[in-house]
């Protein structure tokens, strides 16, 4: 059926090592953009090795749509890995018959199970079978839309394991992991109580859930798009053998920040941040240790390249504006111009765009995929008043606004640090002239972004296993220089910022062979006590630094919110349990003070997980079952404050 209503061409694209499809909803009809692959793609198929593809999930429609784009150029049939939890028997075995595969759910137990041996033992050689066999593979590293939990699959990186383990052993030489990324400007979802049913979906419930999600996006005269983009392939064995050499200690956020939240100490430790939600189940379980963190790692390495290829819709770029600049409303005539400004920017910073025409056409387009959740209200002088409605729908454009968020990160998280660094200062109310006053040392600026980069989780960040926190804390006062918001401040017998010419690298990291880059370099960072700051003066400043500011506000006002639950909450409690106490009072605090975009229960998940690894929240062994408790550290009302205060320093109101 899909077959008779689609239609490919091909088109050149601006970046030639990324592969571009576009699926244009236009009515009953769509159309296929594809440019050209990658020199490196062609390369490995030319070689025989196999593919991986490893993949964001945004839509249950994702498994369907990208083996029938692939398939229909050249790549051949694309074997999909599914949820089993997810379908019925009846489903399943269409799926199977389509190509699909399912990790057997015996492939869980313990690693002393007879039926868990023999289980994983099918499923190895399998993957060993389908690799040598060439079939290209789509992994999804992404848990399904609507689950609750850890950004990264578990059983994503069961299944790269598998792949790992197939090269390691010599059972094929290589392979080729290809990261993918799938964009919407409106995801056709399933219906809401389908999509968030408990018990598995069957046939009829499936085939009803999509043919719901085609009627609603597609048969309405509504344009709806999709941007899937395969960024630069990479070898499996190259990466195994490199990668191993950036590794280097890491400590647990507990021992990082809870001295510094309770005032015990100031000093950051020099070294990285260990954390993962993602449990390890199935053939993860069977690997040694150190393959466990490769995977772990090489999956965050992955879902990290995929991210930064992916696409920026109109709706993301329409739903940051109406929610962080313009929450009151705007005219249309000057929403045109914000657009068009925020389309640049993003552009600037090496994104790609999913949507091209007329500004004013895009933008009418835009708002009206957004109808449910915007008020237009025309006036007497002939121009339209945007207004998102207030209640849950802007919870909806928070979700919208996070796809943007990768391309401002490095920004928004330069600006809470700074607005950080001012809060003890001068009052966050006063002018921007009477803060520009104050001159910020490139040491504080670097504590202080350390500080967030440690608070923040993990799954935000997406930082390269190999890129240290020293490292991201200068790519981020970098991009506060380029974008005018920070002014290198020349103090007497200081070097000029500018005078490049006259620094020289030490000795030390001179004779360094590329693999000896650790950490224990932040010595570096001492040269650096001479060099001040001021904020930059420029009109466009104080507008673009609250804008960036609030970008991170949905998730640090829901952990602020967390804080100042801790008294109110029932502990013990289990984590499921104590989850839905805080996911209630976000909504019982969003109906008092109007902020929707926290009552998200994801954001409630990454704060009690964030508090737990705090050391705030102690999970603890019961009859019933794992239950959290409150630790002895937090256990007075004085030091819940203090974490209170720590992470409001970073909120711009």
């Amino acid at each position: 059926l899909l077959g008779k209503v689609l239609r490919g061409r091909i088109i050149q694209l601006n970046q030639p090592s990324l592969w571009g499809l576009e699926v244009l909803g236009v009515e009953a009809s769509c159309v296929f953009r594809v440019g050209q692959v990658g020199t490196s793609l062609w390369l490995f198929l030319v070689q025989g090795l196999p593919l991986v593809l490893l993949s964001t999930h945004k839509s249950l429609l994702d498994g369907i749509l990208l083996p029938f784009v692939l398939f229909s150029q050249g790549l051949g049939v694309l074997r999909v890995v599914w949820d089993p939890r997810t379908c019925s028997p009846a489903l399943r075995a269409l799926l199977r018959n389509l190509g699909g595969l399912f990790l057997p759910s015996e492939a869980n137990q313990s690693l002393d199970s007879s039926e868990g041996v023999l289980a994983r033992t099918v499923v190895h050689a399998a993957m060993e079978q389908l690799l040598v066999s060439g079939q290209p593979l789509l992994i999804f590293l992404e848990e399904a839309p609507g689950v609750q939990g850890p950004r990264l699959s578990a059983l994503g990186q069961a299944w790269l394991g598998l792949g790992v383990q197939a090269v390691q052993v010599g059972i094929v030489p290589d392979a080729m992991l290809v990261p993918v990324a799938v964009t919407y400007d409106l995801v056709p979802d399933a219906p809401r109580d389908v999509h968030h049913a408990s018990a598995p979906l069957g046939l009829w419930r499936a085939a009803l859930a999509i043919l719901w999600s085609l009627c609603s996006c597609w048969g309405c005269g509504r344009r709806v798009c999709v941007r899937v983009h395969l960024a630069q392939p990479f070898s499996l064995k190259e990466y195994t053998s490199n990668t191993r050499s950036c590794w280097g200690s890491r400590q647990t956020l507990e021992q990082l920040l809870q001295p510094i939240v309770l005032g015990q100490c100031t000093v950051v430790p020099d070294t990285e941040k260990e954390q993962e939600w993602t449990p390890v189940t199935g053939p993860l379980l069977s690997l040694k240790e150190e393959d466990q963190l490769l995977v772990r790692r090489l999956s965050r390495h992955i879902l990290s390249a995929s991210v930064a290829s992916s696409a920026v819709m109109s709706t993301a770029i329409m739903a940051t504006l109406l929610l962080f600049k313009h929450r009151k409303g705007v005219f249309l005539s000057q929403l045109l111009g914000e657009f068009s400004w925020l389309t640049e920017e993003a552009l600037l910073r090496g994104f790609d765009v999913g949507f091209s025409g007329q500004l004013r056409c895009l933008v009418q387009h835009t708002l009206s995929l957004l109808r449910v959740h915007v008020a237009l209200l025309r006036i007497h002088q002939g121009d339209l008043l945007v207004v998102p409605r207030p209640g849950p729908g802007l919870t909806h454009l928070a979700r919208l606004s996070a796809e943007l968020l990768p391309a401002f990160l490095s920004e928004a998280v330069g600006a809470c640090a700074v607005r950080g660094l001012l809060a003890g200062r001068v009052p966050p109310e006063g002018p921007w002239e009477l803060q520009g006053i104050e001159l910020l040392s490139q040491n504080e600026l670097y504590r202080q972004i350390l500080l967030l980069v440690h608070l923040l989780p993990q799954d935000l960040l997406l930082l390269q296993p190999c890129q240290s926190s020293y490292c991201y804390c200068q790519e981020v006062l970098d991009r506060l220089i380029q974008c005018g918001l920070l002014v290198a401040e020349e103090t007497p017998g200081s070097q000029p910022a500018c005078d490049t010419g006259r620094q020289r690298l030490s000795s030390k990291l001179l004779w360094k062979t590329s693999g000896d880059f650790t950490d224990s370099d932040s010595d570096d960072f001492m040269e650096a006590e001479g060099r001040y700051f001021r904020l930059g003066q420029q009109s466009r400043c104080p507008d673009f630094f609250l804008f960036l500011c609030r970008l991170l506000s949905p998730l640090l006002k829901a952990f602020a919110q967390a804080a100042t639950f801790l008294h109110q909450g029932q502990l013990p409690d289990t984590e499921s349990g104590y989850t839905e106490q805080l996911f209630q009072f976000l909504q019982a605090t969003a109906q008092e003070e109007g902020i929707f975009e926290c009552a998200d229960p994801n954001l409630a998940i990454s704060a009690i997980w964030t508090f737990r690894d705090l050391g705030v929240l102690q999970q603890m062994p019961s009859p019933e079952g794992p239950r959290l408790h409150l630790s002895p550290a937090f256990a007075s009302q004085d030091n819940q404050e203090k974490l209170e205060q720590f992470i409001w320093q970073f909120i711009c109101s």
